[in-house]
């Protein structure tokens, strides 16, 4: 069987969503997601998934907390990759006014980092990108270049594509709306530990 390692740019698939769909489909079940993007002769090794914790948003932070325990909890082949929000003061030219702002900070260089590595160990025979950033050119271009015999794959979340991303990768698709809304996680997911989680009523 073909080996597929999938590599998930979080934020990018979440405003891919959130622009295309409102909220409706963020309760997101990310290993059956990219398990509908499979062909009948690849195997799902892993989904790595890379994100960040929110800041200077109390509900957001505890959507997103109980979204990532719901993962956690039911989908065995997806491990998180964490990279943070550092915050930025931001100003106004005209009136002089300052405010405090969050910038996300090394997804692209952590996603491009595993898929490099993930070629050198030889832990995929295929990289499915799930991406529009086109930042991650770089790292494709490496990869193709060290492991020739390597393929990359890219699917484009909903109002995501980059054309120079096509240019560089094996083939790609776009994850459309019957692709996200038949992987959605079960209203509840219990933990191990009996906890029940339930997707939040604001992403309705």
């Amino acid at each position: 069987m073909n080996r597929v390692v999938a590599y998930i740019d979080g934020f990018n698939l979440y405003f891919g969503l959130k622009a295309a769909h409102g909220r409706r489909y963020l309760w997101l079940d990310l290993q059956a997601l990219v398990e509908g993007l499979l062909l009948p002769d690849q195997e799902l090794r892993e989904v790595q998934y890379f994100t960040a914790r929110v800041r200077d948003d109390p509900d957001g932070e505890r959507r997103q907390g109980v979204y990532l325990d719901a993962l956690a909890s039911h989908c065995q082949k997806v491990r998180r990759i964490d990279g943070r929000f550092q915050q930025k003061t931001r100003g106004c030219k005209n009136c002089g006014a300052q405010w405090i702002s969050y910038e996300e900070k090394e997804t692209d260089v952590n996603i491009s980092v595993a898929l490099i590595e993930g070629a050198a160990l030889g832990a995929y025979d295929t990289a499915l990108l799930i991406s529009g950033d086109t930042d991650l050119r770089p790292a494709i271009a490496s990869v193709k270049r060290l492991q020739p015999e390597k393929a990359i794959f890219a699917a484009f979340p909903p109002h995501r594509y980059s054309a120079r991303l096509v240019q560089s990768v094996d083939a790609y698709t776009r994850i459309g709306h019957d692709k996200v809304r038949n992987a959605q996680l079960p209203h509840q997911v219990v933990t191990k530990g009996g906890i029940t989680l339930s997707r939040p009523v604001y992403w309705s």
